[in-house]
């Protein structure tokens, strides 16, 4: 099940996508708190005004260090196959000593949007790269819990964005609005995420290419030290890291960002 999120003319509106056609059937209610209700309401495709599939109610978790250093892979590769011998075996991280050394951060609500939306470079910032990630969105209240446990407080999965300015603090260079994009859609129904493509392009050309199979931790390795360090809240967003590549981008161009089994997106670079 894909939900999405439509700017309509009675506001903001959840809506699940029609497979056989791609219009979007408009629900009653938000779908992580209400019941799965369509008001009879039809948007066709090409007149959907699509924005960020979730606001968070409360935060987005960020990691970074999450990938291994051969994740990154060449332009021949955008189509999603990948050659073996360019990448390491992912290594399990299972100690304390080990999780800890990850990078953490937060990222507000205000810095959350949607597909097609300009991102604005802040006038303070010498600088802003982007980073394609896999996210999830949380469910269901959770606090230490298990990797084993952390399935089920997942409500589904989306395609991010995570821009950050450069040469800066942690808290200013993820902090700032529009620097959190996310979409085209909650996609809930994936099984498995441990060998999905992550890529993205800047004015077409590819730029970083990855996959989730490169991960150090798995989802619920993350998700689990995530409720560790904060009580996650129904409609968070974990981000879980970006392959290696080069993220900078400018002022004029379009950034389109991919994940395998999601969907893709893409958003123009503005000043602020």
């Amino acid at each position: 099940m894909k939900i999405a999120r439509l700017s309509l003319q009675q506001g903001p509106r959840f809506a699940l996508v029609d497979s056989a056609t791609g219009d979007f059937l408009v629900l009653r209610d938000d779908p992580i708190f209400g019941s799965i209700d369509m008001t009879g309401q039809r948007v066709e495709a090409h007149d959907a005004d699509l924005v960020s599939p979730m606001i968070p109610r409360s935060k987005v978790f960020g990691f970074l260090g999450t990938y291994t250093a051969s994740a990154s892979a060449p332009d021949s590769q955008i189509s999603g196959a990948r050659n073996p011998e360019s990448v390491t075996n992912p290594v399990t991280l299972t100690t304390p000593q080990s999780l800890d050394n990850m990078g953490v951060f937060f990222k507000p609500n205000t810095s959350v949007i949607g597909p097609n939306e300009p991102i604005m470079k802040p006038a303070w910032a010498t600088g802003i790269a982007h980073a394609p990630e896999l996210a999830v969105v949380i469910g269901r209240a959770a606090k230490s819990i298990s990797p084993a446990r952390a399935k089920d407080v997942i409500f589904g999965y989306v395609a991010a964005d995570n821009v950050y300015a450069t040469g800066t603090d942690v808290v200013r260079a993820h902090s700032f609005d529009t620097s959190t994009v996310i979409g085209p859609w909650i996609e809930t129904d994936l099984e498995n995420v441990s060998h999905l493509a992550v890529r993205s392009w800047v004015d077409g050309a590819p730029r970083i290419v990855g996959n989730t199979a490169d991960l150090l931790l798995t989802v619920q390795d993350l998700i689990a030290y995530a409720s560790k360090i904060s009580t996650l809240l129904p409609g968070d967003i974990i981000l879980t890291g970006t392959p290696l590549g080069d993220g900078a981008i400018n002022v004029g161009q379009r950034v389109r960002v991919e994940v395998e089994g999601i969907g893709s997106f893409d958003n123009p670079v503005i000043d602020e």
